[in-house]
């Protein structure tokens, strides 16, 4: 089911709308005015309505989304600019080649180092098996270990800024998952009342209209079938028989020509008698 969307309902606030809308339709029998749920509408009829109405409903409570828009909207750009001034500060998000750099050794750095450390020993261990006389073969090999303790340390250095950053990747998470709880109270107070104007204002009065509209038709039930019944599939034509299909019980009438040999029977001669 798709929410249609009104031009002053930000995407991000369609499912607060929808979830105010899905309390008032579950909690509509507690309210006298809203008794005739179920009556002639059910409550996925009026979910529907008021989704296609969304608006309308809406815009009962303009002023006070507008006024809780901006406040959010002040609260982010506050925190963006106080998240900037800290990764400034600790040099984490200075745009420049340093961190370019930084990135691409890491990354090439333990590949390089192991490239260099396989080919070392390789050709180390194979002149020290050919001439073991030739120290060039130790040196060789000395060199290769080297390389992998090199590749060994930058791997291990890539592993811990890999934990650093996943670990604070999580705490921005929270922290904003923080924010959303913890609102400050300017915020948190006009949410509450956009919210408060939504229902009173908007989804209850349409709900209230639509359940009072004389044009709307019987909340559609779904019968039960017998269990001794078996249902009939397909149009059922009235009750009639044409030219060419008979009543199905009796039996068909038959033609039986008249009996001329009776002795009553006589020509014309004998009428006159």
């Amino acid at each position: 089911m798709q929410m249609t969307s009104a031009p002053h309902l930000l995407a991000e606030d369609g499912p607060e709308y929808a979830r105010i809308l899905g309390d008032a339709l579950r909690h509509a029998h507690d309210r006298p005015d809203l008794e005739g749920v179920g009556d002639r509408l059910n409550t996925e009829q009026l979910r529907t309505m008021a989704l296609n109405a969304t608006a309308l409903i809406t815009a009962a409570a303009a002023t006070e989304y507008e006024h809780y828009v901006k406040a959010r909207a002040e609260l982010r750009a506050a925190g963006a600019t106080v998240q900037e001034g800290e990764s400034y500060a600790d040099g984490s998000g200075a745009a420049g080649p340093g961190a370019g750099i930084g990135a691409v050794l890491t990354v090439l750095t333990p590949l390089l180092a192991g490239t260099a450390a396989v080919i070392f020993l390789l050709v180390g261990y194979l002149l020290e098996a050919v001439s073991p006389s030739v120290a060039f073969g130790t040196t060789m090999v000395a060199a290769g270990w080297f390389f992998a303790a090199v590749a060994a340390a930058a791997i291990l250095v890539a592993a811990v800024g890999l934990l650093v950053t996943a670990l604070r990747n999580g705490s921005t998470s929270l922290a904003a998952e923080d924010e959303e709880q913890g609102l400050p109270e300017e915020v948190a107070r006009a949410r509450e009342a956009w919210r408060h104007a939504l229902l009173e204002r908007g989804i209850l009065p349409f709900l209230r209209d639509a359940l009072a509209d004389p044009t709307a038709g019987p909340a559609a039930r779904t019968p039960h079938p017998s269990p001794n019944r078996i249902p009939k599939i397909g149009y059922s034509r009235p009750d009639f028989s044409g030219p060419e299909e008979g009543p199905s019980a009796g039996p068909r009438p038959t033609f039986t020509s008249p009996d001329f040999t009776s002795p009553d029977f006589g020509g014309p001669e004998h009428r006159s008698e």
